[in-house]
């Protein structure tokens, strides 16, 4: 009992060592919470954002008649077309079009929206112009007009198409463009926090003597990694609760899952990854040894495993070989959880490849350390 007690004695102090040292190094405190915020507002405000589609067109109305006046009105105040009112003539729609200043430029014909001979509604044909380098917009444009005057056909002449779609919206709920996101950011501020915090520190003190005067203590490898594993927990628990506060209360996100499921998840991750860092900084003898290795590590984890973009965009040959990559199934863990609402015990394949990853990396960085 005296041995135990000693121990985490020792454990408890390192802790309270490496924390303290933590929060009064601001570079620390930028790289493991600041930096991650920073990537939160960006893709929040790119993926959280009104999905309501909005082109930005000149209308000119070469017509007299009322439907084409009443057209054009209506067109000013629909959400979908942001109408550029400085334009009066074909010629400045041109020069506008030109520097990609509107999507393109609606044009309604002198005839247009009257009465012809021998018709009793009005008729015509609006022409859609646009440049080359936005016929993705003047196609979807053209959609969305026939749709409107589809519409406008059918009160003024009504009819009864044979074939016909129906929607239905099922219950399930699905994945959001920021939810996914999210997942890959909370993995991004992972690597952060259990990588680049020990492959910095280590070589560092190193290089100050601390370690090797620490080899000449009673303390023993394991306890010097479970002291930064829970220190590391500690961080993490700032951060990441930093993280899911500014998304929840800035951007909206909604846990679907179990919260608790959810934080031993994020724990078991954080320190399978710790583990590489501890082996990278644990075996550098200085920081050009450890900064290279650990960027030949980080980069590929970092666009592979799903953490800026969804992996099922690459090719199945890439999707297999990414699958296999220590942040894969935690990436994956924190969507299915989050998102699809699923239990620990719904997730064998991705805990089951975390625990491997998990007994290979600490296994490595016990061999592989070194205290000076």
């Amino acid at each position: 009992m005296y041995n135990f007690k000693k121990s985490l004695f020792t454990i408890m102090t390192f802790v309270r060592i490496d924390t303290k040292r933590y929060f009064r190094d601001r570079l620390a405190i930028f790289f493991t919470v600041i930096f991650p915020l920073i990537f939160l507002f960006v893709f929040g405000s790119l993926n959280s954002g009104d999905n309501n589609i909005s082109f930005r067109v000149a209308l000119v109305n070469q017509s007299t008649s009322s439907f084409s006046k009443e057209f054009e009105k209506n067109t000013k105040n629909s959400d979908v077309f942001n109408v550029n009112d400085d334009v009066s003539t074909l010629a400045q729609a041109k020069e506008l079009m030109s520097k990609s200043q509107i999507d393109a430029t609606i044009v309604l014909p002198v005839d247009f929206g009257s009465v012809k001979e021998g018709q009793a509604k009005p008729s015509g044909e609006a022409k859609l112009l646009f440049t080359q380098n936005n016929e993705q917009s003047g196609a979807a444009l053209a959609s969305v007009l026939d749709a409107q005057f589809e519409v406008i056909n059918n009160e003024l002449v009504p009819t009864k198409p044979p074939f016909t779609v129906v929607t239905e919206q099922l219950k399930e709920k699905s994945l959001s463009s920021f939810d996914y996101t999210f997942a890959g950011l909370l993995g991004f501020a992972i690597i952060g926090m259990g990588i680049f915090g020990p492959v910095n520190v280590f070589p560092e003190l190193k290089k100050m003597g601390i370690l090797r005067r620490l080899s000449t203590t009673p303390i023993t490898v394991w306890q010097y990694f479970l002291s930064t594993m829970i220190g590391q927990l500690i961080v993490g628990a700032f951060a990441l609760s930093t993280m899911f506060l500014v998304a929840i209360f800035v951007f909206g996100l909604t846990i679907i899952g179990n919260w608790f499921e959810l934080v031993a998840l994020l724990a078991l991750g954080t320190i399978t990854i710790l583990g590489i860092g501890l082996a990278l900084g644990g075996w550098a003898k200085n920081e050009r040894q450890a900064a290279p290795l650990s960027n030949i590590i980080v980069f590929p984890m970092m666009f592979l495993s799903g953490t800026f973009f969804p992996r099922f965009l690459m090719p199945e040959w890439l999707q297999n070989i990414s699958a296999f990559l220590p942040l894969t199934p935690i990436i994956d863990g924190i969507r299915l959880i989050a998102t699809e609402g699923r239990h620990l015990w719904e997730i064998g394949p991705q805990l089951g490849l975390i625990v491997v990853w998990l007994v290979v990396i600490y296994i490595v960085a016990f061999r592989v350390f070194r205290w000076e």
